[in-house]
């Protein structure tokens, strides 16, 4: 690795702070919004490849959900951290503690790795039956898991340095790396499930088996980009050693996002028992529509991946209403697209279910599912970037309380009474109402955090770097 030290921010860190907010969020959002959708397209491909073995297949992968929920919390909670770290230290100018920071992926994907492989090697079979795994789907689930576990290492890495390129300005290299291991992973799908050419017949196992490879290429070029020197960072051999105060900064911001996501597993299992005791085919049911509501879904993620560089930048640089416009173009922009989203959906729910399956019971269960969970997804948009926004904040604990509200407060009440009264199709409504409730909930405390700051004298502060002259903002846009 080379030894240098650049005395000036990188070209990409730069722009967060003088670039016109339009393009920079689009420039920023886009490539992290295609490689959302080329996941959620491979968890399509997925689903569909079980559908064609049985409904039961596709009910086996939707109860490891909440398990791979909980992979995703330790990567994303750790990756959020080191973003939010990372890119204020840019926006302060202060280049080694970025490169201290960008180290720390390495020994924490190595302590939760072994932890995950262990958890889902050799206790695959209690998981499943943890999870609610019914007695037909049990012996799938765990097949799945054993198989799924091995490349859970690769998964943490590749979420951990996504964030750590996202902080420096860097979306295009990740978005790379992501999209070559969902295209290899849904290539091998069907190789490794039905045994096509010299590949063996392995069922379930064989899409688990597909992710820990292609998962393997995806962090192995996140980290040949990462340690060779050719992103803003310049890792040397003792930024990688542990780091207890820096790793403690990292969860003082990211430890909120895990224990969000954490909740969301619980809530999840909660949520996969629930159905299960209406049987394997809503379970089926279930897994379909998650997958394809994720589509409509996952760009937003991708939306919320291109907000939180530039808040952060904005928050170390003292850029405030730079940051608070940002805030408003995500929120528009997320709304106006889950609002196409929604409408299409509820018109082609029906097809788009018979591609996995067109098994009539199948159908007469998912196809009314899908139209009610999504009936507020266009305010569940928004609603990240609120929570994206107190994150970029520095305020972590204000994020988790948002999300909190939202999965404890609204869902489990309502997905433990409705479905006394209302059957199955009251497991579904407790989706929709706890969207709403949760969006409305967090669009008033972030206006509330906007008038605190706006009247505390911060905005008086000088920047540290001059921000660049933005139309919006020369026409007085603000969130008032």
């Amino acid at each position: 690795m080379k030894t240098e030290e650049p005395s000036e921010l990188h070209e990409s860190t730069a722009r967060l702070g003088t670039e016109r907010l339009s393009k920079l969020l689009f420039r920023l959002s886009g490539p992290s919004i295609a490689s959302m959708v080329t996941i959620s397209l491979y968890h399509l491909a997925d689903t569909f490849w079980l559908g064609q073995l049985s409904y039961q297949a596709i009910a086996a992968a939707t109860i490891t959900f909440p398990f791979y929920i909980a992979i995703v919390a330790i990567g994303v909670g750790s990756g959020v951290g080191a973003n939010a770290l990372a890119s204020r230290r840019f926006g302060e100018r202060n280049i080694e503690a970025t490169n201290q920071v960008a180290g720390q992926v390495f020994p924490l994907t190595v302590i939760f790795g072994v932890v995950f492989v262990v958890a889902s090697v050799f206790f695959g079979k209690h998981i499943a039956g943890l999870l609610g795994a019914t007695t037909d789907i049990a012996s799938l689930t765990s097949e799945y898991l054993v198989f799924f576990g091995w490349g859970t290492p690769f998964i943490l890495f590749r979420l951990m340095t996504r964030n750590v390129f996202h902080a420096s300005g860097e979306v295009v290299k990740p978005m790379i790396f992501t999209v070559a291991g969902a295209v290899v992973n849904a290539i091998l799908d069907p190789f490794l499930i039905f045994g096509w050419g010299p590949f063996p017949e392995m069922g379930i196992g064989g899409a688990g088996l597909a992710t820990t490879i292609s998962g393997g290429l995806a962090a192995g070029l996140s980290c040949y980009y990462l340690i060779g020197s050719r992103s803003a960072y310049r890792l040397k051999l003792h930024h990688l050693r542990p780091n207890l105060s820096i790793i403690a900064q990292i969860y003082r911001v990211g430890l909120p996002s895990i224990l969000m996501l954490l909740t969301e597993t619980i809530v999840f299992t909660i949520f996969n028992r629930i159905v299960a005791g209406f049987g394997s085919m809503a379970l089926a049911a279930l897994g379909i529509g998650i997958r394809v509501i994720d589509l409509a879904f996952m760009p937003i993620i991708g939306v919320a991946h291109g907000l939180l560089p530039i808040l952060g930048f904005c928050f170390g640089a003292r850029l405030w209403e730079r940051l608070w416009s940002a805030v408003r173009q995500a929120s528009l922009m997320v709304a106006a697209m889950l609002g196409v989203a929604t409408v299409l959906l509820a018109i082609l729910a029906p097809q788009v279910v018979a591609l996995f399956n067109d098994d009539p019971e199948l159908l007469a269960i998912a196809v009314p599912a899908m139209r009610i969970v999504i009936a507020a997804l266009i305010l569940i948009g928004p609603a990240i970037m609120f929570i994206t926004t107190f994150q970029g904040l520095s305020k972590g604990w204000t994020a988790i309380a948002l999300s909190l509200a939202r999965q404890l407060a609204f869902f489990i009440p309502a997905v433990l009474i409705l479905p006394r009264f209302m059957g199955l199709n009251g497991v579904w409504l407790s989706v929709p109402i706890s969207d709403g409730c949760g969006a409305i909930v967090a669009g008033f405390w972030l206006y509330r955090e906007y008038q605190l700051q706006k009247h505390s004298g911060m905005w008086n502060e000088a920047p540290v770097v001059a921000p660049h002259p933005d139309p919006l903002l020369e026409d007085g846009a603000t969130l008032d």
